[in-house]
This record gives structure tokens, sequence and C-alpha cells, in this order.
């Protein structure tokens, strides 16, 4: 449907009607090369009514330029359909691991083999894509820690850029206390019920300015509730020429760090192995953290105001055509 936003614009409709009332009309002199007291004479009845004429439909033009300008300034817009948005009230961020060790190959999908991070954007995936009414961010560590997405309703971007980011964008390092801090920083809107993070690693904390333990505790104050997920198989087997060996390829996974994090802030740690855990793990944040049903509404609006002003403008710029042709007088 078609609204105005300012109605008030019509009340200027009869502006050009009080103008001719209360200023005088504007007198014609026309100096003619030959003055002949007897003009009048040559002068017929069809020239007089053609002058008319063309009076009436320059009026006419007029109005309707006029009547157009008016309907440009009461911003006339165009109101879509109704289009229901969930809204939980949930900021939600996701602290993804780019350390060099996340380049390990323990994981498999469709029986190929591919490092950590292949595997979490695999699975994060659908995770991010079902997150519809919270507000959702994205933050990628190593070393450092960087906020690659704000807060926002946009999955889509947030997963994109995920997609997106590689191992060692954020240095080889791994910097879980600068993680968490930064994700303190990035939620501390008091009118949000709930914040959540998510941190996913495959290590323990070797850089930063502020330990994980310590980072924990100011999110614990600032009702900031984190889930950790460690990343990495128990087993892998590595083959030389001295034959087939087995090692632990997370064997500088931090558990007990991870887990006293989870703790602190009333959150879970979980223990990814393989993409079907990590999948599991995924699908238990579902549930622990569900998606609200309550929604808001909008409708998208359209101006539309161009529409008459460049009417409007073509029809003036056409009066003053035809006058200096001589079509109008």
């Amino acid at each position: 449907m078609i609204q105005f936003e300012w109605l008030w614009a019509f009340g200027f409709l009869p502006l050009p009607y009080f103008v001719r009332l209360l200023l005088p009309a504007a007198q014609t002199v026309e100096d003619a090369a030959l003055r002949v007291p007897f003009i009048n004479d040559f002068a017929t009845e069809s020239t007089t009514m053609q002058t008319v004429s063309n009076r009436n439909w320059i009026l006419i033009f007029a109005l309707i330029a006029w009547l157009c300008l008016i309907l440009a300034a009461s911003r006339p817009q165009w109101l879509g359909e109704h289009i229901e948005i969930p809204v939980s009230g949930r900021d939600l961020l996701l602290a993804v691991d780019l350390s060099g060790s996340m380049q390990v190959e323990d994981f498999t999908i469709i029986n190929r083999s591919v490092d950590r991070l292949t595997a979490t954007k695999y699975v994060a995936k659908d995770f991010i894509a079902k997150r519809k009414g919270d507000r959702l961010g994205l933050i990628l560590f190593g070393r450092n820690a960087y906020l690659q997405t704000p807060l926002t309703f946009d999955t889509h971007t947030v997963n994109t850029l995920l997609q997106e980011s590689a191992i060692g964008l954020a240095g080889k390092e791994t910097a879980i206390g600068d993680a968490i801090g930064l994700a303190i920083k990035r939620l501390q809107d008091k009118s949000v019920s709930s914040r959540v993070l998510i941190l996913l690693t495959d290590g323990a904390n070797t850089a930063g300015e502020i330990t994980p333990i310590k980072a924990a505790e100011l999110a614990a104050e600032q009702g900031l509730k984190i889930y950790t997920i460690g990343i990495g198989a128990d087993e892998m087997t590595r083959y030389s020429i001295f034959g087939a060996q087995r090692f632990n390829p997370s064997s500088e996974l931090d558990e007990k760090t991870l887990t006293a994090i989870a703790e602190k802030t009333n959150g879970k740690y979980f223990r990814a192995r393989n993409t079907e855990e990590l999948n599991e793990i995924y699908q238990i944040l579902d549930q622990l953290e569900p998606v609200e049903q309550e929604s808001k509404s909008f409708r998208p609006v359209t101006a539309l105001y161009y529409w008459p002003l460049s009417f409007a403008l073509i029809i003036t710029a056409l009066i003053i055509l035809l006058r200096n042709r001589g079509v109008f007088r």
C-alpha cells in the first residue's frame, strides 16, 4: 500500500489561488513595430479563441506540475508486506582458533582428510544459519584476537567471513585469554538478557596479555556464559621408514583450563575428536541455547517521491519549451 509521510504538505495545494488573489496580475506590455489606432480590427475571432485556449492549457499544465510537487513534498512511500523477525534478546559470539596447530589433518569429511579449521567451518555453517533471532558475532584469534564481525542479525555475513578465514591469519600462537577479554568488551550491553561465548581451540594459552582464568573470572562478573570446545583427535598414525607410529596430535590441548573457564562462567566444556562429535556438540548447543519463538515484524519502505518530482520537472520543461517556440503565448 501507499502512505504519505507528511500529509500536512497537502495544505499547500490552494497556495497558487491565494497568491492570485493577493497579488496583482502582471501587466503584459508588447511593443509593436507599427502602432495602428484600429489594430483591434485586424484581430479575428479565431485568433482570440486560440489565445484563450493556449492560456487554458498553460494553466492546466501548471496545475498538474504543482500537484506533482505537492505529492513529492508529502513523501509518498510504498509499504511492503509484513516480514517476521524472530528476536531472542541474546548476544552470541563465536571465537575460533586460527593458530598454526589448526592445520593438523585429523578430521574427516565425506571420507576425505581435512584440517581442524576446515572441519570447524563445515560444522559451524549449519549452526550459524539456525541462529535466527540472535545477534551473532565472530572473533578470530591466534597470537592476537580480532573482532572479525561485530554483533549482527546478518548470519549470512558471519558465515561468509568465517569461511574466508585462514590458518595463521591472527598469528601462529594461541591467546585464549585475549579472545575472552575481547568478547567481554563487545558484550557489555546491560539491556541484553543473555550473553554467550562459544570458544573453540585445539591448544593451550601461549600468548596474550591476560590469562584465561582471569578472563573467565571477569566474564563471570559480567554475566557472560562461555561454552568451550577442545578440538583434535586423540590418536593418529604416522608412517615413516621406521614403520607406523601412533601419537597424540592433541597433546598440547589444555582441557583442564578449558573446563575451568566453562565452570566459572556457568557454561560447559565439550571435547570434539572427530567431525561427528563436533556436529553433535553444536546440536547440544542448540538445545542449551535455543532460539526463542517470539518475533517482531517490520514492513520494508520504498520511497516514491522521485516519480511525481520527475513528472513535475518534465511538465515545467515542456511549458518553457513550447513558450519559447511560440506555441503558447
